[in-house]
């Protein structure tokens, strides 16, 4: 009752607010941006805790600190040996047990590294993320962070800003369009307070949703305004300075762009190992034979075997990398822990755990770097002007490659050091290792580029299908496989399989449609556990059904599909709405769309 009477108020209000949409979006982008840099705070917070006690005060782990204070007394780091307690080995179990319960008890949709939830959600949800999302993935993250997982801040918090964008523009009942543009807002905001990059994270929201080289621009101004607003907050009561102190670097050596760009190709090449282990890891501990809640305490307990070999894979490892830029850590050292790193944030994540990539992958890239710097420093030493200088282009170039974002990682890696004196060789690096990677990613949910979106579909079929009957497509659509509205579980596994269709239409004895399921909502049946000889059809169709006529347009068709996530939609006569005629799938609609485009560009170039 107090969210529904806030909301109404809330509404309008903001239709007397005089400057039209686009000023009430920039107050609403405002506002979620004061909502993410609050999260940002607690999250920090809390994770700053959970670590200081139990990776601290506990099992004695001190890495390196980051930051301007900390290059003062540094040590050199010359082997791997680490004097702490055993208990650290057993941090990452216990830390996923928590969060592997969390995640699978409250939200599935938590689990990994969060960005990809957030992308999920823009392209194919509508923007829509549920309410208890960031809540179960900010604890469930913490528990992971806080533990020793090799995890980052990045995924969770996107996810956290993200989930309070879609919660304002649903409860304040705003467009679709409008709710994926707060979710962007939402994103921005969060990763602009974490890493102190309010420029990077307003560019990181907008670019990471495609493979190619393409930006949201709807969303940028949006996420610009969130991204002030929560570094402001954030900045406020944490400081002003950069997460990394850097010594005074400087490019002055065209010559040195050779050495540069060598590197883009190696940050590629590591790019690509560590995509394939990410994702062969998440597919072997998908296959294993065990409850998924505990999933992610297996991941950490061989994560704190590893640990006993490598103690530098653990934590978000900030502080290693402040040491490799200052010159403190070995050339073998820094080549351990970059391939170790890759294997410790795989099985943190992979596993089912809940954090961000962004962090591992700035050490990986951080570790690859100062390890090639150091090389060629001995190899080429007239070349090479600073090895340290190849610590900072490697950090960018290696998260650009496996992330697709070159721009904003650019950005964020000059901003969270506060160095701007290598932009030509970030330039250089980031650009190719992301073309040298190109179709690989660690984002799953990126799309290739707008076009491919479900999100702006209908900006790009409209003018196709305009004037396009459904009828027209009565070749191509599938027979309907009709359910009696009293068949039993058991027997409707059997009735489906062997038909193609995604959705079934379940009927009266006289075939009059009464409702429609999913093969989603036989799974959903299924997980409950119900008894499969007390559930009938009935019980899993729902009521409100979705549905075509041969003479309706195409273009509204394609809208009642993408906006409702649908794959398929049954065809019904126009005179009797409750007789199925056939079902109509989105395939069918693309492999209209795509035939009518080829007829166009061939009358075209005619």
């Amino acid at each position: 009752m107090f969210f529904s009477s806030l909301s109404r108020r809330v509404r309008l209000w903001l239709r007397t607010v005089q400057g039209g949409t686009g000023f009430r979006l920039l107050l609403l982008s405002a506002l979620v941006g004061a909502v993410a840099g609050c999260g940002a705070l607690a999250f920090y917070f809390a994770t700053n805790a959970v670590d200081h006690y139990l990776l601290g005060q506990t099992a004695h782990f001190h890495p390196p600190v980051e930051g301007h204070l900390a290059t003062k007394n540094m040590m050199p780091v010359n082997s791997l040996q680490m004097d702490v307690s055993w208990l650290l080995y057993l941090m990452p179990m216990f830390g996923g047990l928590i969060s592997g319960w969390l995640v699978y008890r409250y939200a599935p949709e938590a689990e990994g590294h969060g960005t990809d939830g957030a992308l999920e959600a823009f392209h194919r949800c509508g923007g829509q993320i549920r309410g208890r999302v960031p809540l179960v993935k900010t604890l469930a993250s913490i528990a992971t962070i806080g533990t020793g997982g090799s995890a980052g801040r990045e995924g969770p918090i996107a996810q956290i800003g993200a989930g309070f964008g879609s919660f304002v523009a649903t409860r304040l009942g705003l467009t679709v369009s409008t709710r994926r543009i707060l979710l962007l807002a939402g994103m921005a905001g969060g990763i602009g307070a974490t890493f102190r990059s309010p420029l990077g994270g307003a560019l990181f929201a907008v670019e990471v949703l495609y493979r190619d080289p393409e930006f949201e621009h709807e969303g940028l101004i949006p996420s610009i305004i969130s991204s002030i607003t929560a570094y402001s907050l954030f900045g406020a009561v944490t400081g002003w300075e950069p997460l990394l102190a850097t010594p005074h670097f400087k490019f002055e050596h065209p010559g040195e762009l050779i050495l540069y760009c060598a590197l883009g190709l190696v940050c590629a090449a590591f790019g690509a190992g560590y995509v394939k282990v990410f994702y062969g890891l998440r597919d072997y501990f998908k296959r294993l034979k065990c409850p998924a809640w505990l999933k992610p305490a297996l991941g950490g307990l061989l994560l704190g075997g590893l640990a006993m070999m490598v103690p530098q894979v653990l934590g978000s490892g900030y502080g290693w990398v402040q040491a490799a830029l200052y010159g403190k850590m070995a050339l073998s050292v820094m080549l351990i822990v970059a391939v170790a790193k890759i294997v410790a944030t795989s099985l943190t994540i992979s596993s089912g755990g809940s954090g961000g990539v962004f962090a591992p992958s700035l050490v990986i890239g951080a570790m690859l770097g100062g390890a090639f710097g150091a090389l060629s420093e001995q190899l080429f030493p007239a070349l090479t002007q600073d090895p340290q200088a190849y610590v900072l282009v490697g950090m960018a170039g290696f998260f650009a490659g496996v992330a697709n974002a070159p721009i904003a990682t650019l950005i964020m890696v000059s901003e969270l050091t506060g160095n701007y004196g290598l932009l030509a060789p970030l330039m250089l690096v980031c650009v190719v290792a992301m073309i040298a990677m190109r179709r690989s990613g660690i984002y799953e949910k990126q799309v290739n580029g707008r076009i491919d979106s479900p999100a702006h579909f209908g900006d790009f079929v409209i003018d196709v299908l305009e004037g396009s009957r459904v009828g027209e497509l009565e070749n191509k659509g599938r027979e309907a496989t009709l359910i009696p509205v009293g068949m039993t579980l058991p027997d409707v596994l059997q009735a489906i399989s062997t038909a193609k269709s995604a959705y079934f239409p379940v009927v009266d004895d006289d075939d009059r449609m009464l409702g429609i399921f999913s093969l989603n909502d036989i799974r959903r049946i299924l997980n409950e556990e119900i008894p499969p000889g007390l559930v009938v059809a009935g019980d899993m169709a729902t009521r409100q059904v979705i549905y075509a006529t041969p003479d309706e347009a195409l273009t509204g068709v394609m809208k009642k599909i993408t906006s409702r996530n649908l794959e398929e939609i049954p065809v019904v006569n126009s005179a009797e709405p409750d007789r199925v005629l056939y079902m109509l799938s989105r395939r069918s609609v693309l492999a209209y769309y795509a035939e009518q485009v080829e007829k166009t560009r061939g009358q075209y170039q005619q």
